[in-house]
C-alpha cells in the first residue's frame, strides 16, 4: 500500500551517525545497526554503506509506491548483474544509470529515463512530468551556504518543485534538516547540481 508521503531512508544504518562518520569521528565498523542495512556481516557493510546513495533513493520511490522495499544492500547485490556497478580491484565504480534503469525495469517494472546536460532551471519542469528525479549533486549539499569543489559524486532524491525551488530527501544529511524535505531554490541547488540524473515515473 503506498504512502503518502515519500519515506526517508539514510544511506548508512544509523542515520545519527552521519555527521561523525562524514567527519571521521567514527568509521563505519562502529555502527552497531549494521545489519539493518541487509548486509551479510559487518565487512560487506563497511565495503558497500558510502556507495549506496542510489539505493537509498530507489528504496524511498519502492517504499513510497508499495508500502515496503528490500534492504539497501540487497537492491544492491540485485543491481550487480546488470552492471549498474562495477568492481575495479577494491574500489566500486557506480551508480552507472543506464544499467541503473534496465534493473529497476525489469525488476520492479518502474519505468526509468537517464537525462543529461540539465539546467537547474529545468527542474521544476521535470518534475512536472515526472514522480521522481535522483540528481547527481555534489555531497557538500548538506552545507548550502558552502561553494562545491566539483559538481556531482552524489545522489538525492527530488520529491516535489516550487516555480523556483526544488524539495528533496538527501541520503547522507548529516542533521533532520538536512536529510528530509529540503527544500532549496533553485540557484542554491544549481551550484551543486552536476546537470545528470534519473527521471522515475
Amino acid at each position: 500500500m503506498a504512502q503518502s508521503t515519500v519515506p526517508y531512508f539514510c544511506q548508512w544504518a544509523t542515520p545519527e551517525l552521519a555527521a561523525d562518520l562524514i567527519t571521521g569521528r567514527t568509521v563505519l565498523a562502529d555502527d552497531a545497526n549494521w545489519a539493518d542495512s541487509g548486509a551479510a556481516d559487518l565487512t560487506e557493510y563497511c565495503e558497500w554503506a558510502n556507495h549506496v546513495c542510489g539505493m537509498a533513493c530507489l528504496k524511498m520511490v519502492l517504499t513510497h509506491r508499495d508500502g515496503n522495499a528490500p534492504s539497501l544492500l540487497e537492491l544492491a547485490r540485485r543491481s550487480i548483474p546488470y552492471g549498474a556497478y562495477v568492481r575495479e580491484g577494491t574500489r566500486i565504480k557506480g551508480l552507472i544509470y543506464a544499467p541503473f534503469v534496465t534493473f529497476v525495469g525489469e525488476q520492479f517494472s518502474l519505468k526509468a529515463r537517464v537525462h543529461i546536460g540539465l539546467s537547474a532551471d529545468e527542474l521544476p519542469q521535470l518534475l512536472a512530468l515526472y514522480r521522481y528525479f535522483i540528481a547527481s549533486v555534489h555531497p557538500s549539499i548538506r552545507q548550502p551556504q558552502t561553494t562545491p569543489p566539483t559538481r556531482g559524486g552524489h545522489l538525492v532524491l527530488l520529491i516535489a518543485a516550487g516555480k523556483d525551488t526544488v524539495t528533496f530527501h538527501n541520503p547522507s544529511g548529516d542533521s533532520a534538516e538536512t536529510r528530509q524535505h529540503v527544500t532549496m531554490k533553485l540557484n542554491d541547488f544549481g551550484r551543486f547540481f552536476a546537470g545528470r540524473g534519473i527521471s522515475i515515473s
